[in-house]
């Protein structure tokens, strides 16, 4: 064609022009189809700082446990008629992602002076309604159901009967166009019959089962859930002249909410421990609303004056051996300091319908989990050899996440808009969430290195001081950003503290950041025994941990419920899903499948799988021969035990 075009230049103008002509309407059909199709809806006001016009009453009836129905009546003040725009809380704090769960709002009616009043659902942003107030009417009443699952195939389950969890973000709208803190609210509630309740919120009144809070602003409210059933005990931890710190434990069943002296013991220290480390308190009164249910969905889910956690039934029954379902409480009380009071610049909105960014969730998140491992530790939740195993575990996890070799830890800050914690095929490839356990270790060498640099004169703990104990009896956040962590370190122990955190944070490499265990004078091995808390995190799980050797986690179903990337396992074809049906001619069991793995270190054959992938059954065969593994820490000799230190009570 170039060759015909040089040898007839008339050509190539005719051809030029017809082609611009198809252009040209080729460019008048598309915008043609693409023109606005119908009225476009008004813009959603901005949010200003500036105070709402009255007080909005919200009634909660949840009454309605067998069907798992909250029921609400909203009252809303309005100063002018006109359009309004009404929103559901979207972005929620703690949850980091849109997660505001729409797809269960139902019922919707707006009135006014007993009329109904049309109201039009915004097309772009699903979470708004417009809604035009008639001349003269000074409040609308707005009526609405929140439909809580009613099985795990819904989401997490909030209400059963005999126990129920009310977050009040799931029963409302509020205005659009002002701050959250400059909404006010007075929520009432109405539980079934015989119920107890326990919430962050101040009573005002109870009346004919009716329990009226005092009126707050809208982000306190959100903040403060409400958990409730017959089947209560409130354990003091913290009395005296210090803001009251209670363990308020609703259970399935009265027998559950025994808690022994030693358990109690550990909660109250771990309190102790806390306010120790801190230098100060960010609440007038904290309540750990703790539920023990195996009907109740499990969550641990921070507050600035509370937190919700649901776990095993049996966790003082069998608190010796729960391990791992004790830490998550430390975790959420450290999240008082970490993430309440003080939090990234770019998770604080003004409204619940601003999106938020998760740049620096590996210091809200990761170094709250730092501090509740710590705690755990400090306060005698766990022992300090069950310290160092949990440690141990978190190592070999990451040492074994392949994922890290190409994509960075910061990125896995955007997890919770991404994947919102929905199950992932190849964990240890796609990375999940990881600024929480990997951020973990990413502290723990900056606490050994501070120990280090100072002669054990200063710590992390002067960071958690200095960062978070500021404005004692101050419930006002104050917001971080990258500078301030930065700036607080170096103020602790000069260094470098940019560049090693930018290294950390964006580096792409195999194998986990370990430089502070062995700081901290430990190393990590692999024995053919799994320890006291490996065996707890599988009873909880109830699954067969085989990670560290034919990189496997089988389901008490005999699935497998993760395939490591690039393990024995993932080389010889399998993938999660797959159930195992027999293992060297013998039918499948956990006890038989780690006797193979035991006897194939003295045989050169490999280990042979019957497996059912879907609705086929084949063979495969795994060459794999060197034991079980299972991870503990090893003290490297002649070195400073830093990590003991770091895990010692405070005094």
């Amino acid at each position: 064609m170039m060759n015909a075009y040089r040898e007839h230049p008339g050509m190539i103008t005719a051809v030029r022009a017809a082609a611009l002509l198809v252009v040209l309407v080729g460019m008048a059909t598309v915008q043609a189809a693409s023109a606005p199709q119908g009225p476009r809806l008004e813009s959603i006001p901005p949010p200003r700082d500036v105070p709402y016009a009255g007080v909005i009453t919200l009634a909660v009836d949840a009454t309605d446990v067998e069907h798992a129905i909250l029921n609400a009546h909203e009252v809303l003040p309005v100063a002018s008629s006109g359009p309004l725009t009404l929103l559901y809380p979207q972005w929620l704090p703690g949850t980091h992602s849109p997660t505001g769960p729409i797809d269960k709002l139902a019922g919707l009616r707006i009135s006014a002076a007993g009329q109904p009043l049309a109201w039009q659902r915004d097309p772009v942003d699903v979470y708004a309604f417009h809604v035009q107030v008639p001349p003269g009417v000074r409040a609308l009443d707005i009526d609405l159901q929140f439909l809580s699952p009613a099985s795990v195939r819904e989401g997490r389950v909030l209400m059963v009967p005999g126990l129920l969890r009310v977050q009040w973000n799931t029963a409302l709208l509020y205005p659009a166009g002002h701050h959250a803190r400059q909404i006010r609210v007075e929520p009432s509630i109405k539980l079934p019959a015989g119920y107890s309740l326990a919430t962050a919120l101040d009573v005002a009144s109870t009346r004919e089962g009716s329990t009226t809070f005092r009126a707050v602003d809208l982000d306190t409210l959100v903040d403060a859930p409400l958990l409730a059933g017959p089947y209560f005990r409130r354990f003091e931890l913290e009395t005296g002249n210090a803001p009251r710190v209670s363990l308020d434990v609703f259970a399935d069943r009265p027998e559950q909410l025994e808690l022994s002296s030693k358990a109690l013991t550990a909660q109250q220290s771990l309190v102790q421990q806390a306010v120790s480390l801190f230098g100060a308190r960010h609440y007038s009164h904290y309540d750990f609303l703790l539920s023990l249910s195996a009907r109740l969905g499990g969550i641990g889910l921070e507050h600035h004056q509370s937190t919700e956690i649901s776990t095993d039934p049996r966790l003082f029954l069998d608190w010796d051996k729960l391990l791992a379902s004790k830490e998550v409480l430390a975790h959420e009380f450290v999240h008082s300091w970490n993430g309440k009071f003080r939090r990234p610049a770019d998770l604080w909105t003004p409204t619940f319908n601003v999106p938020m960014r998760n740049s620096l969730l590996w210091v809200y998140e990761g170094q709250t989990q730092y501090w509740g491992y710590v705690l755990s530790a400090r306060s005698g939740m766990l022992s300090a050899p069950q310290a160092l195993e949990a440690l141990a575990q978190l190592a070999a996890i990451y040492d074994l996440r392949v994922g890290r070799s190409w994509r960075p830890l910061e990125d896995t800050t955007n997890d919770p808009i991404i994947a919102q914690r929905r199950p992932l095929s190849w964990l240890s490839w796609q990375r999940s969430e990881d600024y929480y356990r990997e951020g973990q270790l990413v502290w723990l060498d900056i606490d050994t290195r501070i120990r280090e640099m100072s002669g054990g004169l200063r710590s992390l703990d002067d960071f958690a001081q200095r960062f978070f104990g500021i404005g004692d009896g101050s419930f006002v956040p104050v917001t971080y950003n990258f500078d301030d962590v930065v700036k607080t370190l170096n103020a602790v122990q000069p260094f470098d503290w940019a560049s090693f955190l930018r290294e950390r944070l964006t580096g792409r490499a195999s194998g986990a950041p370990l430089d502070g265990l062995a700081r901290g004078g430990y190393r990590l091995v692999y024995t053919d025994t799994a320890g006291e808390y490996f065996r707890a995190l599988e009873t909880r799980s109830k699954a067969t941990d085989l990670s560290f050797s034919l990189g496997i986690i089988i389901s008490r179903e005999g699935t497998l419920s993760e395939v490591l990337w690039d393990s024995p396992a993932f080389r010889a074809g399998l993938a999660e899903g797959t159930q195992l049906i027999a293992v060297d001619g013998e039918s499948y069991s956990s006890d038989g499948l780690k006797e193979v793995i035991r006897l194939a270190q003295s045989k050169t054959t490999p280990i042979e799988l019957l497996v059912k992938d879907k609705d086929q059954f084949r063979t495969v065969r795994i060459d794999y021969h060197q034991g079980l593994r299972y991870p503990k820490l090893e003290r490297i000799p002649e070195t400073p035990a830093l990590l003991d230190a770091i895990l010692a009570p405070r005094k």
